[in-house]
């Protein structure tokens, strides 16, 4: 059903017809909610620290999580102390607190998402999980002082949360898709939303936007990046490969690839395209809590899946099973901006 909605969201079907007067009272709202937060009537609070937010306009992976760990490797290699902010957290009858710390062993996915524990793992800085971004930025600076920056991992849309520096990622491969708001189109926010933002990076696209994004964005700074696979790593032998001698090991096995992400479907091409030779693929909807019975049995030698799905396999993960490192590869010129609005902010509160 996720694959098929997204889909159709790219395109426009006699359906969505139907769907488009809810879809102009849901932008109606986003509007009305935005304004509020812009003339006071709605409070938004600041952390003390520069903001800078990683998120999108569109439901689905886009690819923030890459852009946010690679974001934290350009700050620490210029000695700034990061933290990092995320929703993926959901409270149940064993949580009481609102905000959690995520920690890089967490198994619990009932309660950590798999962006957050992988964002723990990766990062190497502190990682605090609530619905409440304010909440969740506030009690991760009390209890690391060293911090002088916050990322969030999505939250374009919670005002609540004062920011300074605004990034949209959008996925090249499907764009704004038909350009109408939910439930008939994929978007949280109109298109408009593109030129009020800082930064705008199209995801897997290194010669950055097309045509019919730019008449949303021709005014602000715009970048392409891509996602480079450094490695696969077994999740039971934590043995690593590039991706030459993996091709060359694998090749005579059984392939199946399995993906609980926003797009499957990207994945598994992916995967062919880097010549593997896959004998069965199977999606899962975004965020699947993965059982051991979700593993085929009988006839994979070798089980491929992304790095945020293999964070909750580890309980029953065995030596067929290997995910794909990425890391995303940021252009100069956008560390560069980013960097300069950090040392900007930094220059402009000094009291």
């Amino acid at each position: 059903m996720e694959a098929w909605l997204t889909g159709e969201w790219q395109r426009n079907s006699l359906w969505q017809l139907f769907l488009r007067p809810i879809s102009w009272l849901f932008q109606l709202v986003v509007t009305i909610r935005r304004a509020a937060f812009r003339v006071g009537l709605l409070k938004s609070y600041s952390v003390g620290v520069p903001v800078v937010i990683v998120g999108n306009i569109s439901v689905g992976g886009t690819g923030k999580t890459p852009l946010v760990l690679a974001l934290a490797e350009v700050l620490a290699k210029k000695g700034i102390h990061c933290g990092i902010v995320t929703r993926g957290y959901r409270r149940s009858e064993n949580t009481t607190d609102d905000v959690v710390r995520v920690l890089p062993s967490s198994e619990d996915a009932e309660v950590v998402s798999d962006e957050a524990t992988l964002l723990a793992r990766r990062s190497g800085v502190p990682v605090y999980a609530g619905l409440d971004r304010v909440a969740a930025a506030n009690t991760l600076l009390r209890n690391h002082k060293e911090v002088d920056v916050i990322l969030s991992d999505d939250g374009l849309q919670h005002y609540a949360l004062r920011r300074d520096i605004e990034i949209c990622v959008i996925d090249s491969s499907r764009g704004l898709g038909n350009g109408a708001l939910l439930p008939a189109g994929p978007l949280r926010e109109s298109a408009s939303r593109l030129s009020t933002v800082d930064v705008i990076v199209v995801n897997g696209n290194g010669n950055g936007p097309d045509a019919n994004l730019r008449r949303y964005s021709s005014t602000t700074p715009t970048f392409g990046t891509t996602l480079a696979n450094t490695f696969f790593i077994n999740l039971k032998t934590d043995q690593r490969l590039d991706v030459r001698v993996a091709l060359d090991t694998f090749q005579r096995s059984r392939l199946h690839a399995l993906a609980g992400i926003g797009n499957p479907q990207k994945f598994f091409t992916h995967l062919t395209d880097l010549g593997f030779v896959l004998a069965a693929t199977r999606p899962f909807p975004d965020h699947h809590h993965y059982l051991a019975a979700d593993m085929p049995v009988s006839d994979a030698e070798i089980i491929l899946m992304t790095e945020k799905d293999a964070v909750k396999c580890d309980t029953f993960a065995d030596e067929r099973m290997w995910f794909v490192r990425v890391d995303a590869l940021l252009p100069n010129d956008f560390t560069d901006l980013v960097l300069k609005k950090i040392s900007q902010w930094k220059a402009d509160h000094v009291t």
